[in-house]
């Protein structure tokens, strides 16, 4: 497939359902309000209008990709399928205990996150393995058959099957798995040998149980959508993006939708890596805020970090550990409820508290006129004048400012004493320092610094806030994506087909077995190709990345390293025992000297897991429609509402900037997606390829500071 061949994008967020169709060099893009009822009628909704738009029939669309935060929002929300869990005998309660650590060590009253499946529902039966997979206990099953009646009595939906040391011999697993199937033919099965086929038991059944309880739900709704698709004509490949930025299979995704967590996000940062690596950019914060939350992701020399784990619904806030793990291939980055439909509201404390809860599409905020009352920051934009309510999501909804008003005032404005304008001015300054706030515990996590980074910000309302975030951070530079309303969409369009898999196989370099990694490589590709051949039917096109999870004995954590190319032929170890060896072993030290910069000399070193990933790039795509070179001719002046030094604030269309012209602010640029905020210490450019450019300038404007 080329990168003429039409092409379409689809992201569902927790407010917006955002669709994007390339055609060329030519990008139609769509907003629609995410359904909820069925997620599948607002992306016909949305696919219609770009075909119509590009005057294409479905059936001319030669790839649909697709990538949503429904599972994300399914486990936060706990809105999932009622699941069980069946588990070795002695070992029920291995998701109640968790780790030992404490992520809070001074918080007596510490507050756990609840397991998605409850003590009653956390079954056991008799059998064993041990740490190499041989059998020390046969599988009881007659015990598995005894557990079909509780199952049934218990209305269970999904089920987990997550025994001890299954990653080393999943035997016990799949025979339980075909007794339950032919009891229960209609229970949607997880295994945790095929989820998450790693050490570490905690780890490993929270991931299994997590896919298991949102399994049914996405299900249903891949069905959907793909029934949809095909009634109106569109006969396409369809592809889900993964949580580690790459693209994977339709059959994959229902099987394994816990790969699909923070697949919306990936898509921001994918975009956002190829902007850093376009424009020479070394240091990069991307900044992604839609309608229900915000993404702050490192990017570091056009590459995000990536992770081996993610956290879902902390129960404090950018406290690791206080999340439930997920053992998945993943971008690494920080998730806030921060959003424009985020909910302001005043505590007894007489303090303003915005999110994490959020309006969403259904009612929507106050303004959206759908029987919302509780006032979000998207109320408080309007109010403080930052959207322009002829231009507001594209011309398909008018606000209603007065409500916004209404809802501020009575929630946030009467309870602090303070005026409609002021309350507005409150609710916006809050959720900004909450994203600054975020950024700097994701930063100094990594030990990355942020104030020499460039910010690239998108989304919705990431556009709004980007020039108020990189105020706080100390950020001189900050780029605005062409079509930044629908940027994680576009990011699916630059994602490459990818597949991972990850095998723990033991081995100690002194006494390494080079035909067992070998075979373990050659099963992984088998599995990986499978997948790859539906999306990327061409192995010329493909590209292998290695990694082993390495450490000293006796160390509690590993670190990824890479694998040098030169180790194998195609699937299978190409050089000797002691060749091995010797690469492993230096590649290992030079990034634990990198990391840590000392080794530790006549030490072993371990390899806990080996990783496969298997990817096959994306068709190379246009800069995306130019800005037009005419001058800047729908300029009106708006007053901003902030009280009585508020700044006469011009409006400008994006449209009509002049290239490579420098607009001083503070001003507002509108497009049909989004708007962007200037404030009086930047100026703003356009560049030839549709991005915007908005740097600090030498000279600050005196004069009251404003939040515009």
């Amino acid at each position: 497939m080329n990168a003429a061949t039409p092409r379409v994008a689809i992201d569902i967020g927790g407010t917006f359902t955002d669709v994007v169709l390339m055609l060329g060099e030519r990008r139609f893009s769509a907003k629609i309000l995410t359904s909820y009822s069925d997620p599948a009628d607002a992306v016909m909704v949305g696919l219609a209008r770009v075909t119509a738009a590009a005057e294409l029939a479905p059936a001319a669309i030669g790839l649909v990709l697709h990538g949503t935060t429904l599972a994300t929002n399914a486990l936060i929300e706990r809105r999932g399928a009622v699941t069980a869990l069946i588990t070795t005998a002695g070992h029920r309660d291995a998701l109640e205990m968790a780790l030992e650590n404490r992520f809070d060590q001074y918080d007596l009253a510490i507050d756990r996150p609840t397991p998605l499946v409850p003590r009653a529902l956390r079954l056991t039966v008799p059998e064993r393995l041990d740490m190499a997979g041989n059998v020390r206990l046969p599988l009881d099953e007659a015990a598995v058959q005894a557990l079909v009646p509780v199952l049934r009595a218990a209305g269970v939906e999904s089920l987990a099957i997550g025994f001890l040391h299954a990653y080393a011999n999943p035997a016990h697993e799949r025979r339980a798995a075909e007794l339950l199937a032919r009891a229960c033919p209609d229970l949607s099965l997880s295994l945790s040998s095929a989820v998450c086929p790693e050490i570490r038991e905690y780890e490993r059944l929270s991931t299994t149980c997590a896919n298991a309880y949102v399994k049914p739900q996405m299900a249903r709704y891949l069905e959907s959508l793909e029934q949809q698709l095909r009634t109106a004509g569109y006969g396409a490949p369809l592809l889900l993006m993964t949580s580690a930025g790459g693209l994977t299979d339709l059959a994959t995704a229902r099987a394994f939708p816990i790969r699909l967590v923070e697949s919306g996000p990936a898509g921001g940062a994918i975009l956002a890596s190829h902007l850093a690596r376009t424009h020479g950019l070394d240091r990069v914060l991307s900044f992604d805020m839609g309608g229900t939350t915000a993404k702050i992701c490192l990017i570091d020399d056009g590459k995000p970090l990536l992770s081996r784990a993610f956290e879902v619904g902390r129960v404090y806030r950018f406290r690791k550990g206080s999340g439930l793990p997920v053992r998945i291939p993943v971008i690494e980055m920080v998730e806030i409820g921060a959003g424009g439909g985020s909910i302001a509201r005043v505590d007894r404390l007489q303090r303003v508290q915005v999110g994490p809860e959020s309006a969403a599409s259904e009612p929507g905020p106050a303004c959206y006129g759908r029987g919302g009352v509780e006032p979000t920051v998207t109320d408080a934009d309007l109010v403080l004048g930052h959207l322009p309510e002829e231009w507001f999501a594209g011309g398909t909804l008018v606000p209603d400012r007065m409500a916004a008003a209404r809802a501020i005032a009575e929630r946030v404005a009467a309870p602090l004493g303070v005026d409609v304008s002021e309350g507005a001015d409150a609710i916006v300054s809050v959720v900004e320092e909450n994203m600054a706030a975020a950024a700097r515990a994701h930063a100094s996590e990594w030990g990355a610094e942020l104030a020499s980074r460039t910010l690239i910000a998108f989304g919705g309302a990431g556009p709004l806030h980007a020039a108020a975030l990189a105020r706080i951070l100390g950020i001189d530079r900050i780029v605005i994506p062409a079509e930044a309303g629908v940027g994680s969409a576009v990011g699916f369009l630059l994602a490459p087909v990818r597949f991972d898999v990850v095998r723990t196989r033991y081995q100690r370099l002194g006494e390494l077995d080079v035909d067992a990694v070998g075979s373990v490589f050659a099963d992984m590709w088998n599995e990986a190709a499978a997948v790859q051949r539906l999306a990327a039917p061409d192995p010329a096109t493909w590209r292998a990345q290695r990694r082993a999870a390495m450490r000293y004995v006796g160390q509690g954590h590993e670190l990824g390293i890479e694998l040098a190319p030169t180790l194998f032929a195609t699937t299978a170890p190409s050089l000797d025992r002691a060749a091995w060896q010797t690469e492993l072993r230096a590649a290992f030290v030079r990034e634990y000297q990198r990391l840590y910069g000392r080794e530790i000399p006549g030490l072993d070193v371990e390899v806990l897991s080996w990783t496969l990933s298997l990817v096959a790039e994306a068709p190379r795509t246009g800069p995306g429609s130019a800005l037009s070179a005419n001058a800047d001719s729908a300029n009106r002046p708006l007053m901003a509402a902030h009280g009585d030094h508020a700044p006469e604030l011009r409006l400008l269309r994006r449209e009509a900037l002049a290239v490579d012209h420098h607009y001083p602010g503070p001003l507002l640029i509108a497009d049909g997606q989004t708007t962007v905020v200037v404030p009086t210490e930047f100026s703003a450019r356009a560049g030839r390829d549709g991005h915007l450019w908005l740097e600090r300038q030498s000279v600050v404007v005196s004069g009251p500071e404003s939040r515009t």
